[in-house]
């Protein structure tokens, strides 16, 4: 039996994402006018002060290693960031130092896409939005799951909304993909060759990943294209302070706070939001939605961003991850900040 198209067993998978896009509506709607006041530049900045100083000692995780160099990152490196939709930062430790974007660039081409196409609707229609129950580089959620590709945030899903971008060459594909980045941003952002260079010489899983969506017919351009922007797309540089910016332009609505560029429409903005609820932090968004509370994207070379939707984004650094691919001291900062500041979407969460 299927309900509007979805099978039964997906049904309450789609309930519990359709719930939590009405939150993150909710949140945008209760905070149009982006009142940052409630929160003054001494509370900010003591905030990401304590949170450094709490967790830049904490050895627990390990660095990336599948990707050969990224377990040559120092793995005591360590930087907090808030940005604010007026435009302001706020920050301690290492955060100018470049790392790879990695998967926390996910979300930011699911919003070119978007853009291109008039709105979240092909995402959903030739992705798919669920979170898969399964590892974000799974090969076997494509066989099992109906859908293939299933989420933008987890590998398939990306290699397939890269494959989507509207363009005439791969030259064309790649260079718009690296311009909403850099959009989002608010300066250039450079592809880092040697991580490319390291991750396409060993994506034998991403590539399988690729081959296996072009048989099924959810790749939307050639398959080794794809993988090759991709790649590129996880290797772009950015600090600590970018990604806040980042996260920044999404809390406000589409628009670079250092900018004033508009990088992508305001009605398009929840469904990136609840996308990064529901599957951002791979395996823990559960766990992470329960604790934090906030829209959250991670990546393997140790970032994160947190929206607090018309508020400020959050973003943190440090190369050792958990189990899942997250970085430990990142999400620990996140979450105290979250919780000192009580701006989680479902209500405060204090530590």
């Amino acid at each position: 039996m299927k309900l509007n198209g979805i099978s039964r067993h997906r049904a309450p998978i789609l309930y519990a994402w359709l719930a939590a896009f009405s939150l993150v509506m909710a949140g945008c709607a209760t905070a149009d006018a982006r009142d940052t006041s409630v929160f003054n530049a001494q509370e900010l900045q003591r905030v990401v002060n304590e949170a450094y100083a709490k967790f830049k000692d904490l050895k627990d995780g390990k660095n990336a290693d599948y990707i050969p160099i990224l377990a040559t990152i120092p793995s005591e490196l360590f930087g907090v960031a808030v940005a604010t939709p007026d435009g302001k930062i706020y920050t301690a430790g290492d955060v100018d130092y470049r790392f790879a974007i990695e998967s926390t660039s996910k979300p930011f081409t699911a919003a070119l896409v978007m853009q291109q196409y008039g709105g979240p609707q092909a995402i959903v229609d030739k992705i798919g939005v669920e979170p898969t129950g399964l590892p974000f580089n799974s090969k076997l959620a494509i066989e099992i799951l109906e859908a293939r590709s299933v989420n933008p945030l987890v590998n398939a899903g990306a290699i397939a909304s890269v494959s989507m971008v509207k363009a005439s060459s791969e030259e064309e594909r790649w260079q718009m993909v690296l311009g909403n980045l850099s959009d989002f941003a608010g300066e250039s952002l450079p592809l880092m060759d040697e991580v490319y260079q390291s991750e396409y010489t060993t994506a034998w899983g991403n590539r399988g990943i690729a081959n296996n969506l072009y048989n099924y017919e959810r790749l939307y351009a050639d398959a080794e294209e794809s993988l090759r922007v991709y790649t590129k797309q996880c290797s772009v540089g950015v600090t600590t302070r970018d990604l806040a910016i980042m996260g920044a332009t999404l809390a406000n609505g589409g628009v670079n706070p250092k900018t004033g560029k508009r990088v992508m429409d305001e009605a398009y903005v929840p469904e990136v939001l609840a996308i990064m609820l529901t599957a951002g932090v791979y395996d823990g968004s559960g766990y992470w939605s329960m604790t934090a509370g906030l829209p959250s994207k991670t990546g393997v070379g140790g970032g994160i961003v947190s929206v607090v939707p018309g508020k400020m984004a959050i973003a943190a650094f440090s190369p050792r991850l958990d189990e899942y691919g997250n970085s430990v001291r990142a999400q620990n900062a996140i979450r105290y900040i979250a919780g000192q500041l009580g701006v989680g979407i479902f209500g405060p969460n204090p530590d």
